[in-house]
């Protein structure tokens, strides 16, 4: 000890002795330093005051305040978890008996697991008991390496019971040894009586019996609140200890389990609703027990430990509460977007847990062990709650209770931001505040919010007319929030809600249901003042929904009101007249005589009038300002059904009722419904009529510009921009940005104008999952799929014009048929265009409106022109299925409307995955960053996927090379790899294809034939009006020409004389010369229609002054019309004319459609063949040549794509797997047919491996029905012997041997075959087109034909080889026949034709030598042939032997075929291979090379080794390739229905 510890005599000699170094300085015993310093040992020893959960008799398990000495009753525990350690040493023990005598102040223990062993110590030198309950520090929990879930640790516990006891006993009877054992020790375990030794025959039971010191414990008797308390603990043990009955003072508690147990705590409590708390549980393993239910005292919690009583918890309820808050989080944050931001240990606080674990050697802070600190790692095992338990919790009453408290906390932030009664107001920008705002006038006040700052200069303007102290300006920023679905961030962050509360001084707390209530705002007034257009019908919405969801008793005080502006103005003179309804307008221009004298002038938005007509405006305010009232509960409902997003269903109703309504009203020339809203007495609105009147029409406006319209596929901004381009008629490209402001010049467009460029912009782009078909040419960077198209150039540098197909889709002489528009008397763009097909379901279309969505997906073009043509000649059209130009991947029907589509993915070795096209939208870029580069990295839910991945994309094609484990790659496959790498998604338009029809009516189609049908409808008659109107407009012209003709022959004969003569004197000699009046002309009226633009007033005026025959025509030819020259062309064009309408008279309506369709074919495939040409832009440089004066230059480069960015020949294409649980998502009835976007034959299976490319040596291979399976695992690499191990069937997609059974002949002889014809299709990237005819053998012989080329060389002849039995009858190979050729078509994929790497649609010049080449016809359905000079021929002849022909080929394949069971049965099947031994030359044709053979059966294509020391080489599936080989065997007799 220091020198300054030591005790300092006081100063002056004064004050207590000095004490001696021996009084100073002591030292104790264990058992003297326990009995002094107890709180060390057992806590403390002075009565506390605290609330616990207590068992009382008659009223259960009861949380409340109770007076108890911590010390005792952990002595108490000591001695009943060593009771209940006892089920873990003896699982056989069942009983645990428990006495609490207070009268007597006895506590005893007992229970009837292995007793101790009755055996002396030998180091010790004592009884085994005696040591352990007599002596300290001994323990049986030393060895920490013996990992136990027992309680004891440190050797105190009973010992601590026996020192604080004033008689405590111990008994103990061991079966093992048939010896029993008694013991006590009195005062404070000082003096030891002695022991009892007896034999013992009777079972095992151990028993301690302890009077407590309470004199210790400052106690006098075992209180209530002790006895209550260590009763609970009783409970504690039956609960936590499973298998073991408990009695208490001679009764068995009904506890029989831990859910029983929890129930004691919950069993007395109900929730808000008055319903019992929901109890959880589930038994995770045999060492963890859980229970959870909801809590509304904070985060309460009941565990145990190895049966301790852990009542502070510990790290083993952190780690199960925190994988409870981590899925409730969750949950709560998907009901709560955008809500409260809510915290883990928020949730933790509305739980209440319940634990109960075995935990290997736990430790903990004290001896009390109130808190086990043991490491989550250091447990022994694991607490990993199951989905089900997880969903349970996410689906009881804790959610809701965290989201009650999370709308009260919202509730209490909004109350913050409410703002008080206030004269001065600072801190909001604009506000142009009233200066009696805030006073003891503010009732009085009125504040006037505007749509935008121009608004806003014009209310200041007016104000200058009626003051400044009773009114307050301000102006709005856009649109406000829809509060009634806002979440609460978004109304606390929504700058303008809170500016308005700050002026008009709301408070969210109040009703405002009484005047008084009014005056403590700021404003006892709030005017809505703008555009008298759809969108300030918009906003005025807005701000009355904005004050019913917050304040609805506000509307009934009549605060609300608006301020109109007129829609049209006209004047004459000084004369001004104002009209705030068109209705009202039109009726004033049919009451004047001359309404085209008047100037007439509209105000769509406030910003047109100028600040004279504001003062004007408001020095009548009587006349401008419009109050709402409320008429009652219907109101109420009318603004909830406009604006609550879950009425969708109530608002389609209302959009409905008034679409139809607005058609009537159109068909029998009435005014539509709400335009006569605002008439000239109109003085006061009712919400009812605002909503059903005004906003509606916003709504309907709303759908209008988000839903396209049946018969162009068009919305009003891309019908917009069509028409101005179609107007300009552009023979050079224009900047985007330029074409905006045509377009809003010619169209009259409102919007913005970002929103106009981005509709350019999208009408021009053409990558995978755009447009199919682009109206628009994309001349610069228009967007890729890289990104989406957000990669778009800005529009000022970029350039478009129309595209060569528009013009054709959209015919100019159809323009003369449809309906046109006028907006301020502008001519602007039709309803709708009529195009020759419906791109609709070319292009696609996506939008949301309000109450509906629409959802189109692209469909091929040339599958929707062969449905139209289909539909011409009277037939039923097929399906179709979603297709996206130049897509490579899959897309599968798996109900009605509902489709998965998949990328493409090929394995190219036993590691590495290699992806060539991604789903549907999924774009490049976004794709590596959310799904590869995770994959890569790791997250924090999931580790590291694969190794690495290489990309080699570019603008318009996809290439990622993925490397993983061969383990992970194997585990994936059988998984699903385009699940695992993101290949997969949804494609879903049911209840979406909902479009509007011609007559402006909104309908919902169930399939794409639908649509169709009904287009055909619209365009059919159309075409009947367009051949009405040609007929017509030809007879017209042909009857004009005839009349100028005659007219100019007779002149010049001298028939007619019009030299100096009136003009009605003409007119008289015409007629009665019996010439017509403008016959053009007169058919025009005659029809109706007007070509060209409105005719000015001057033209107007002149027309009426002209009436009667109108012969300008004839009498405003010029002089040069009577040249010899000028007549004959004349009568020259008079001819052709009528030679046109003859012409077009013999034409049907269909055939004029059938001519469209052709010519857009035909420009159809030019197109895309430039497309194709423009594609190939990878370019590498030539070698650089030496010039004359020996420097080197660069020569020209070579157009040449890259090779690193197209698929792999070597690699094995993936067939994708749909996801079951995509599957499930998906389908919601019974499963129908599904269609592939991809037909490929059927019996093409997913290749499951591959093999090695080098090869040992060349071995010959023959055909054998008798041939195994067997293939030598040495051989193949890695993944084929482990798929091979899996039992994955081997095959390959080099060859397909397509068989189609016949179905016009079977057979039942032979064993039920059935005779077939079939076809063997051959994918290839670098051969022609063969195909091959022969005569169909006798079935009851064996016949092998094998087709073998060579793989190594392009060079190799294709040889023929048959075998044929003595009793085989003649057959033959032969040339293909014209007819046959018809029969062999194939559909052109789109991106090869863009990349060129499929067949060339473009006839080639020169025909092809000895080779016969199908090419495409130009418009993608049929195939065209072009002869070779010789093709393969093999006949058989009368001595047996065969002649053979060769035909050069450059694929390198082996197909083996036996047409024959070797039963004699009818049936077609492919004989594995076989190594056979060598045959003569005779029999057996010789090849330069061989490698393998391989033969496709029908119920999957299979790979089968021949020899095992012939190399195995890597194959490239169909799926790789873009061009077929078909091989068509026909039969003599019948044809193929194939």
């Amino acid at each position: 000890m220091l020198n300054g510890d030591l005790p300092k005599t006081p100063p002056g000699g004064g004050g207590k002795k000095r004490l001696s170094v021996e009084r100073i300085y002591q030292k104790k015993t264990q058992l003297e330093h326990i009995l002094l310093r107890p709180d060390t040992y057992i806590g403390s020893v002075e009565p506390v005051t605290q609330a616990m959960w207590v068992y009382d008799e008659g009223e259960g398990m009861v949380n409340r305040e109770i007076t108890f000495v911590p010390g005792l009753y952990k002595i108490f525990d000591e001695i009943l978890v060593n009771a209940a350690d006892n089920k873990q040493r003896d699982p056989k023990m069942s009983t645990i008996k428990i006495t609490i005598n207070p009268e007597k102040n006895l506590i005893s223990v007992w229970n009837d697991g292995k007793g101790i062993p009755v055996v002396e110590h030998k180091g010790e030198k004592m009884y085994v008991p005696e040591m352990i309950f007599g002596h300290l520090l001994t323990s049986s929990n030393y060895d920490d390496d013996d990992k136990k879930v027992t309680g004891g640790r440190n050797g105190y516990g009973a010992k601590l019971c026996n020192i604080f006891s004033t008689k405590f006993k111990v008994e103990t009877a061991s079966k093992d040894e048939k010896m029993y054992f008694s013991q006590s020790w009195s005062k404070n375990m000082s003096k030891a009586h002695d022991k009892k030794i007896v034999s013992y025959e009777k079972p095992d039971f151990t028993c301690v019996t302890f009077h407590p010191d309470l004199e210790k414990f400052h106690m006098e008797s075992l209180d209530k609140d002790t006895v209550a308390l260590l009763s609970r603990r009783a409970y504690d043990i039956a609960g936590s200890t499973s298998g073991v009955k408990v009695f208490l003072n001679g009764s068995k508690l009904p506890v029989k389990n831990f859910k029983d147990y929890v129930q004691l705590y919950v069993a007395q409590m109900r929730d808000d609703n008055g319903e019992p708390f929901k109890v959880i549980h589930e038994q995770v393993n045999p060492r963890w027990e859980i229970c959870l239910t909801s809590s509304d005292k904070g985060f309460q919690q009941v565990s145990f430990v190895n049966s301790i009583a852990t009542t502070k918890g510990g790290r083993h309820t952190d780690y199960v509460i925190d994988q409870v808050t981590k899925k409730l989080i969750e949950v709560v944050k998907r009901k709560n977007k955008g809500g409260v931001e809510v915290k883990p240990f928020q949730i933790k606080n509305h739980c209440w847990l319940f634990v109960n674990c075995l935990i290997e050697n736990p430790t903990f802070d004290s001896q009390t062990k109130e808190n086990m600190t043991l490491q989550a790692k250091k447990f022994g095992s694991k607490c990993n709650l199951t989905e089900k338990f997880l969903k349970m919790a996410s689906s009881s009453g804790i959610v809701d209770n965290i989201m009650n408290w999370v709308k009260f906390k919202a509730q209490s932030q909004l109350q913050k931001k409410s703002a008080g009664k206030s004269n001065k107001l600072k801190g909001v920008p604009k506000l142009d505040d009233a200066n009696d705002a805030g006073t003891r006038h503010s009732l009085d006040c009125t504040l006037i919010l505007t749509e935008g700052d121009s608004a806003k200069t014009l209310a200041v303007s007016g104000l200058s007319v009626i003051g400044r102290d009773k009114y307050g300006v301000f102006p709005l920023r856009g649109k406000l929030l829809n509060v009634r679905d806002a979440s609460h961030k978004q109304i606390m962050d929504n700058i303008e809600i809170n500016h308005i509360i700050k002026i008009m001084g709301l408070k969210y707390n109040k009703k405002y249901e009484t005047d008084d209530d009014l005056k403590s705002l700021r404003y006892g007034k709030l005017m809505i003042m703008t555009d008298q257009d759809h969108d300030g019908s918009h906003i005025k919405g807005l701000l009355i929904n904005f004050i019913h969801t917050n304040w609805p008793k506000m509307l009934q005080r009549r605060m609300l009101e608006e301020f109109i502006t007129p829609i049209v103005k006209v004047t004459k003179g000084s004369q001004v007249l104002c009209f705030y309804t068109i209705p009202e307008f039109e009726d004033w221009q049919n009451t004047i005589e001359n309404p085209k004298s008047w100037k007439v002038k509209y105000y769509k938005g406030l910003g047109t009038s100028t600040s004279k007509e504001a003062k004007s405006y408001f020095a009548d305010m009587l006349r401008h300002r419009v109050r709402f009232r409320y008429s009652g509960a219907g109101d109420d409902g009318c603004i909830d059904m406009a604006f609550n997003r879950k009425r969708a269903d109530d608002r389609k109703e209302w959009l409905t009722n008034f679409m139809e309504e607005r058609r009537l009203c159109r068909l029998d020339d009435r005014p539509e419904p709400g335009t006569d809203l605002y008439s000239a007495d109109t003085r006061t609105l009712s919400y009812s009529d605002f909503i059903n009147k005004e906003l509606v029409m916003f709504s309907c406006a709303d759908l209008e510009r988000s839903v396209p319209s049946l018969c162009d596929g068009l919305k009003p901004g891309q019908r917009k921009v069509l028409y101005t381009c179609l107007r300009r008629n552009d023979k050079r490209e224009v900047k985007v940005a330029q074409l905006a402001g045509s377009v809003a010049e010619l169209s009259a467009y409102h919007h913005g104008e970002q929103s106009l460029l981005g509709t350019i912009i999208n009408m021009a782009q053409n990558y995978v999952g755009s447009n199919n078909l682009n109206l628009l040419q994309p001349i610069g960077q228009f967007g890729t799929r890289l990104h989406g198209g957000k990669d778009a150039a800005s529009p000022r540098y970029i350039f478009t014009m129309l595209s060569p197909l528009t013009r054709l889709l959209f015919p100019q002489v159809d323009e003369n048929l449809l309906t046109w528009q006028y907006d301020d008397n502008q001519k602007v763009e039709p309803s709708w265009y009529c195009p020759i097909i419906p791109t609709v379901l070319v292009n696609g279309t996506e939008g949301i409106g309000t109450g509906w969505s629409t959802r189109v997906p692209n469909h091929d073009i040339r599958e929707v022109v062969k449905n139209i043509k289909r539909l011409i000649n009277g037939e039923e059209p097929v399906p179709m299925l979603p297709s996206y130009k130049n897509f490579r991947g899959t897309i599968e029907e798996v109900e009605a409307n509902r489709y998965v589509v998949s990328g493409e993915a090929a394995l190219i070795d036993d590691q590495t995955v290699e992806i060539t096209e991604l789903p549907i939208k999924s774009w490049t870029q976004a794709y590596k960053e959310s799904v590869l580069e995770p994959l890569v990295a790791g997250t924090d839910k999931a580790p590291q996927q694969i190794l690495e991945y290489k990309e080699y994309n570019t603008d318009i094609t996809v290439r990622f090379l993925v490397k993983m484990g061969a383990d992970k790659l194997k585990t994936m496959e059988r998984s699903g790899l385009h699940k695992f790498l993101s290949l997969q998604n949804s494609l879903s338009c049911n209840n979406t294809l909902v479009l509007f029809d011609e007559f402006g009516r909104l309908r919902k189609f169930n399939t794409t034939v639908e649509i169709l049908l009904e287009f055909y409808k619209i365009r059919s008659k159309l075409y009947e009006k367009r051949k009405d109107f040609l007929t017509g407009l030809l007879t017209a012209e042909a009857a004009k020409l005839t009349n100028q003709a005659r007219f100019i022959v007779e002149k010049i004969e001298g028939k007619i004389s019009i030299f100096n003569k009136p003009k009605k004197v003409l007119i008289k000699m015409l007629v009665d010369n019996n010439y017509d009046s403008d016959p053009v002309k007169a058919w025009k009226n005659s029809i109706a229609k007007k070509v060209e633009e409105r005719a000015s007033d001057e033209e107007e005026e002149e027309v009426e002054d002209n009436k009667g025959p109108d012969f300008n025509y004839i009498l405003s030819m010029p002089l040069w019309s009577l040249s010899k020259e000028r007549k004959d062309e004349l009568l020259k064009q008079r001819d052709a004319k009528c030679g046109e309408l003859e012409e077009l008279k013999k034409k049907t309506p269909t055939r004029l459609w059938l001519d469209d369709l052709d010519k857009f074919m035909e420009e159809l495939d030019k197109v895309e063949q430039k497309e194709r040409e423009d594609a190939m832009m990878s370019t590498e440089d030539a070698p650089k040549k030496k010039t004359m004066f020996g420097v080197k230059g660069r020569g020209k480069g070579k157009m040449v794509e890259k090779k690193e960015t197209k698929p792999s020949e070597d690699a094995i294409r993936v067939e994708p797997v749909i996801d079951a649980a995509l599957k499930a998502r998906l389908t919601t009835q019974e499963k129908k047919p599904r269609i592939k976007v991809k037909k490929e034959d059927t019996s093409m299976k997913k290749m499951d491996t591959f093999f090695k490319k080098e090869g040992k040596s060349d071995t010959e291979t023959t055909t054998d029905a008798t041939d195994t399976n067997d293939i030598d695992a040495d051989e193949p690499p890695s993944l084929f012997s482990r798929l091979k191990k899996t039992g994955v069937k081997v095959g390959t997609k080099q060859t397909t041997l397509g068989f189609k059974p016949n179905t016009k002949s079977k057979t039942s002889s032979g064993g039920s075959g059935s005779d077939s014809d079939f076809k063997i299709a051959a994918s290839d990237n670098d051969s022609d087109n063969l195909g091959l005819s022969r005569a169909k053998p006798k079935r009851t012989v064996k016949t092998i034909v094998k087709t073998t080329i060579d793989l190594n060389s392009d060079e190799e002849d294709l040889k023929v080889d048959a075998e044929v039995d003595e009793k085989d009858e003649d057959f033959e190979i032969k040339e293909f026949s014209d007819e046959d050729v018809g029969e062999t078509k194939k559909k052109v994929d789109a991106f090869d034709l863009m990349m060129g790497t499929g067949d060339s649609d473009v006839e080639p010049k020169k025909p092809l030598k000895r080779k016969m080449k199908l090419q495409p016809t130009g418009n993608g359905d049929s195939l065209k042939e072009v002869k070779p000079s010789k093709v393969a021929n093999v006949q058989k002849s009368d001595a047996g032997k065969e002649k053979k022909k060769k035909a050069p080929v450059k694929r390198k394949a082996i197909s083996s075929v036996d047409f024959s069971d070797e039963d004699g049965s009818d049936e077609e099947k492919v004989p594995k291979p076989k190594r056979s031994p060598k045959k003569s030359p005779s029999k057996k044709a010789k090849f330069s090379k061989k490698k393998k053979s391989w033969s496709d059966s029908e119920d999957g294509e299979e790979f089968n080794i021949s020899d095992p020391d012939t190399p195995v080489q890597k194959r490239v599936t169909s799926g790789r390739q873009r061009k077929q080989t078909k091989y068509i065997f026909n039969s003599d007799d019948e044809d193929s229905d194939f």
